[in-house]
């Protein structure tokens, strides 16, 4: 798959910020009014189990080893998950789901993710993803992830390291193939479906797909922690080390 190089010039001629810079302007982000209104409205209205949280309620950046290989893209904050907690898949059933498969192959440092001073540390993982305000119904419009779609090209600047990236679910995997394309990478039709590999010309990372670890997903037996233990082991296999 071509389009590395290209990817690559454009990598050194723009200006690298820094980490401080680019989650500042994540966090003040107001481009999408519909998103704006409705993590306000779940901050302001809550849920009845979290009463007496001060909600997060603003866009909210990447979580992680800023040195990591592995990248892991999800879809957007859940509303009562990281809208309300600030990070990334923590304090909900997904974060739940994948943070204990990765504490099982040693990229997290505890199974659990339950609020920002919890202790939580990633080893080799950063997670994000391609919309940064929780949407109506998990189902952000095409605008609102072209808005967004920015912030996570510059968090793959800053993210030199990445070998491999892991994409869960239809959006981040449809999300993540808009931004190649947007860089000038030849992207070729693509499948998604749980387990896919792709591998493009180097300097570009793999690309894994993963079912993503919602509740629907779970409780369904759509995603068992067996079919993501299989994915995460590809993914330790291709980042050559062993725990």
């Amino acid at each position: 798959m071509n389009g590395g190089k290209s990817r690559a010039r454009r990598c050194l001629a723009l200006q690298r910020e820094s980490w401080e810079e680019l989650n500042s302007q994540i966090v003040s982000c107001a481009a999408c009014p519909r998103l704006v209104a409705y993590r306000q409205e779940v901050a302001r209205i809550k849920r009845r189990a979290f009463l007496g949280w001060e909600y997060w309620g603003r866009p909210v950046p990447g979580f992680g080893d800023r040195h990591a290989r592995l990248l892991i893209v999800g879809l957007a904050p859940a509303a009562h998950g990281a809208n309300r907690t600030g990070r990334m898949f923590t304090g909900d059933s997904s974060g739940h789901t994948l943070i204990e498969a990765l504490y099982r192959f040693g990229f997290a440092n505890q199974p659990t993710s339950q609020h920002r001073n919890d202790g939580l540390e990633l080893d080799d993982a950063f997670l994000t993803a391609v919309v940064r305000c929780v949407p109506p119904n998990n189902r952000p419009t095409r605008e609102e992830q072209n808005n967004c779609r920015a912030y996570l090209a510059r968090e793959l600047l800053l993210l030199s390291s990445v070998r491999v990236v892991l994409v869960l679910g239809r959006i981040a995997f449809d999300g993540y193939l808009a931004l190649l394309q947007e860089q000038g990478v030849d992207v070729p039709y693509l499948t998604f479906h749980h387990g896919a590999f792709y591998d493009f010309a180097p300097p570009l990372p793999a690309l894994v797909v993963s079912y993503h670890p919602s509740r629907q997903n779970t409780q369904t037996g759509r995603l068992t922690p067996e079919m993501l233990d299989v994915v995460l082991a590809r993914i330790r296999a291709l980042l050559g080390n062993t725990l």
